[in-house]
């Protein structure tokens, strides 16, 4: 993740895992933050019931951590 001007970029497909929390639910894939001109289309992804989710398109994992 980098800072810019305030607000944190976040490189959409540079690792593998993400943990996340409630405030960012719902949860999809590019997340709020990543470049989106170099990435996938949106995907909502369920991890409330399992605490657990895995993007279709590149292969992320994500993690709820709160």
């Amino acid at each position: 993740m980098n800072q810019t001007q305030g607000r944190t970029e976040i490189q959409p497909n540079a690792e593998n895992h993400y943990q996340v929390n409630h405030a960012d639910l719902p949860l999809h894939c590019p997340m709020d933050g990543m470049s989106l001109w170099n990435s996938h289309p949106r995907v909502y992804l369920p991890i409330e019931k399992t605490g657990k989710a895995k993007c279709p398109y590149c292969g992320a994992d994500y993690t709820l951590k709160d």
